[in-house]
């Protein structure tokens, strides 16, 4: 075995050394610095030297002196006797040398705690915050919800962790978002299904989790490892968490669930954008109505327990509140049912559901007089479902889920013409005929943004149109480009020949949206912006997931625009205690109604009121409409 030589144990030492850190080498430098003006000020005392004309130094003076000129090279500069001169000039290299060093690596080490900082590594400081997981345009939209949400709220934070740089996600916030109000925004930057980096944002104290899906590349895997690393999290907290969710495949949907069990809420986004486009679709004004349900600028959903309705039914607590429209309850197993049975009889723990302006705006009206007009009451049933005739333009996995969910409305004879740039789906298409009960559907391979192809289509013989956007086949931007262009030559189709129709359509950036949007009720954006609402509203109360559930379910009870004949006479005036009695006879609730004059009127929301003030005196005109909650 060779022998070490004393260079090789020294340089194998001093590596040693420099790999635990800046903190080692400023200890290393500072000792050197010290030892180097000690030893000038040893060696000025020990041989009784000091500046010509001057007596001698002592250690101490001698080494401040020493001490002034390793800090400082000019020092010397007024230096007299050679002596003197000569240790001051020891002091200054070493000055120069060592001391210089130590500045230098305590600057660099400053500067890197700096830089740790900016990139947002410290620990998140807060308690009962809002935590959101991931980044994605989804993002703007959900704090601003959690902002109007907040204003009550003291000293209210939203906490963002995502594999991006922090000063970036800040940058862009502040860009998009003009006024926090109340809310403070802290971003962290860190893998969201990493423990180490999910520890940052202390996961443990918040009130609730919002986990956003990567807007490309297999989402759902990521979203599941994220909530495992919550809910499986060694340090994790008793009390359950309040996890929102976003899972793009249906096929996930089940692993989703056993990961997070109750602690998580689930939104499957195909399924709920499908269920949207489809029940939008067919009636008019509905898709202002969901979107005056899913934000929080008005009229929210709040659940109260009201010990006063214990024992009374369904019927009578709709009518318990004169600013406030029950639509619901929360049964104290914890289920949901929308629009239950009139004859339920609320229980001990039963929670009224209801759509008020804020949470303490649900309360029990305390005038309990009102008179029902029973000679205003109609008892009609116009509505019929019939055979529609439905234009689909363009293609992704939606489609599937849109197909399959008409089919459950439409009357037997339907018809569904399918038209996309790409016929790689024609043959998952024509195969899902085999499980339609109502609707035949037909293939057509065609250029969508055509106009000679749209203009054959022959699309005012149809009662609805829906645009999908090519998600698999293109990128993002290309794929809206494209939706656009097709939703331009069918307006401009609409004004030629003057007559309205319904159109829904599909786009994937939020920001392609406010360019494709208009002052018309049935010309509707779906978007992600309707699951960054959603998700908003879920992670303030985890059971408004299964009301909207229930909302969206073909089976359950859903939002009807009805003809306002068919529960009061046209020109009567009438109060909503009314018209709410009149849809209770049918085993409706009644929740608002539409002003047909108004329909084209985007300052007064299209003609559309929800959770009206039920005392208010009220005339309609025959093409007025009732909002009501009912199974068909």
């Amino acid at each position: 075995m060779n022998k070490t030589s004393f260079r090789q144990r020294f340089r194998y030492k001093f590596d040693n050394l420099m790999s635990k850190g800046p903190l080692a080498m400023m200890a290393l430098l500072g000792l050197l610095s010290l030892l180097v003006v000690a030893f000038a000020g040893a060696l000025l005392w020990i041989l009784h030297i000091g500046p010509e004309g001057e007596s001698p130094l002592n250690f101490v003076e001698g080494s401040w002196q020493s001490l002034m000129r390793t800090l400082d090279s000019g020092t010397m500069g007024g230096d007299n006797g050679w002596p003197f001169r000569i240790v001051a000039l020891i002091a200054t290299l070493g000055g120069i040398f060592i001391v210089s060093a130590l500045i230098g690596v305590l600057s660099n080490a400053i500067n890197d705690k700096l830089e740790e900082l900016r990139k947002g590594k410290s620990f998140v400081i807060e308690d009962n915050h809002t935590l959101i997981l991931g980044w994605s345009s989804k993002v703007f939209t959900i704090i601003s919800e959690l902002v109007i949400a907040n204003e009550n709220h003291k000293k209210p934070r939203i906490v963002i962790l995502a594999n991006k740089d922090k000063v970036e996600m800040e940058d862009e916030i502040r860009g998009k978002i003009e006024n926090l109000k109340n809310t403070k925004v802290i971003c962290r930057s860190g893998s969201p299904n990493d423990m180490m980096d999910l520890n940052i944002a202390n996961p443990h104290g918040t009130k609730s989790i919002i986990v956003i899906a990567p807007e490309e590349g297999n989402a759902d895997p990521l979203t599941i490892k994220t909530i495992l690393a919550i809910t499986n999290h060694p340090e994790r907290r008793e009390s359950p968490y309040h996890i929102v969710a976003e899972i793009k495949d249906e096929k996930n949907i089940e692993v989703a669930r056993m990961v997070g069990k109750d602690e998580v809420e689930l939104v499957l986004t195909d399924d709920v954008i499908g269920k949207i486009m489809v029940q939008t679709s067919r009636q008019s004004g509905l898709s202002i109505v969901y979107t005056e349900l899913m934000d929080f600028d008005g009229a929210e959903i709040y659940f109260k327990e009201e010990k006063e309705l214990v024992g009374r039914t369904y019927a009578e607590a709709i009518f318990a509140y004169e600013d406030s429209a029950v639509i619901g309850l929360q049964y104290a197993s914890g289920g949901v049912k929308v629009n239950p049975p009139m004859d339920y009889t609320l229980k001990q723990g039963d929670k009224i559901i209801a759509i008020t302006e804020d949470d303490d705006t649900l309360v029990i009206a305390k005038q309990k007089n009102y008179t029902i007009s029973e000679q205003s009451i109609t008892n009609l049933d116009s509505d019929k479902v019939i055979a529609e005739r439905i234009l689909m333009l363009g293609w992704n996995k939606r489609g599937m889920v849109i197909i399959r969910e008409m089919d459950n409305y439409v009357g037997q004879g339907s018809y569904m013409k399918v038209v996309s740039t790409f016929d790689s789906d024609k043959a998952d298409i024509l195969e899902l005929q085999r499980t339609l009960k109502n609707i035949k559907l037909e293939f057509q391979h065609a250029d969508t943004t055509a106009r000679e192809v749209i203009d054959q289509l022959d699309i005012t013989s149809f009662n609805s149109v829906q645009l999908l956007c090519y998600k698999s086949e293109m990128d993002i931007q290309d794929a809206d480009a494209q939706t656009l262009i097709s939703l331009l030559h069918i307006r401009r189709i609409m004004e030629e020949t003057g007559k309205d129709m319904k159109i829904v359509s599909e786009m994937l950036d939020l920001r392609n949206r406010d360019l494709a949007e208009v002052t018309k009720a049935d010309d509707f954006i779906v978007s992600d912006k309707l699951i960054s609402l959603l998700m908003s509203q879920v992670s303030e109360n985890k059971y408004l997931m299964r009301v909207f559930d229930d909302l969206f379910n073909a089976e359950g009870s859903e939002i009807y625009l009805k003809p306002m004949s068919d529960y009061i006479k046209p020109g009567e005036k009438v109060d909503f205690y009314t018209i709410l009695e009149s849809a209770k006879r049918k085993g409706q609730t009644a929740i608002g109604y539409r002003i047909a004059s108004l329909v084209h009127d985007n300052h007064k929301a299209y003609g559309i009121v929800v959770n009206p003030v039920k005392s208010k005196q009220l005339s309609f005109e025959k093409m007025d409409k009732i909002i009501v909650l009912a199974e068909d």
